[in-house]
């Protein structure tokens, strides 16, 4: 049988390039929300995170991801969209959505923008205009959506999955 030692803050893996990955969020009810997909984007090496209306981050859940990532704040988020697919960007959005695709077999473009959707009402009609594809996490009980928070390390972890080295 294996022996194992807990290592208390094992150095992050470096990444070979900067990865050309946005993390855009609706208005977010929840600043705990939005200050822990700041910490998970520091630790999956996002360096930006758009975040819209009452935009707040608390640094003690947000830990270094509050001084790593780089928080924007806009007053609305379509225009944001527009721009960044301007700017080359492939706009997938996390929502259930008729034709989303399930995340377990969707091949995210390597530079893309994840757009989220606020905590009870998803993302807009406005906001699912701009998106190139959707994609949805499955569930297998109730509720029938994970936490916003939640959803998005998962979409991010497995944009990781896909990208390892940046």
């Amino acid at each position: 049988m294996p022996k194992f030692e807990h290592v208390r803050h094992k150095p992050p893996t470096e990444l070979k390039q900067e990865r050309p990955f946005i993390i855009a969020c609706s208005p977010l009810r929840s600043h705990v929300n939005l200050s822990t997909i700041m910490r998970m984007a520091g630790c999956s090496g996002v360096s930006q995170v758009i975040a819209t209306g009452n935009a707040k981050v608390n640094s003690k859940i947000a830990r270094d991801g509050a001084e790593q990532v780089n928080l924007v704040t806009k007053n609305s988020l379509p225009p944001v969209l527009k721009k960044l697919k301007q700017d080359g960007y492939t706009l997938v959005g996390l929502e259930q959505t008729t034709n989303s695709n399930n995340l377990h077999d969707f091949d995210f473009p390597h530079k893309c923008v994840l757009v989220v959707g606020a905590e009870r009402e998803g993302l807009s009609q406005d906001c699912l205009d701009c998106l190139d594809y959707t994609v949805e996490i499955p569930v297998w009980g109730l509720p029938y959506s994970y936490n916003v928070a939640s959803a998005t390390s998962l979409a991010v972890y497995e944009y990781c999955r896909q990208y390892p080295e940046g």
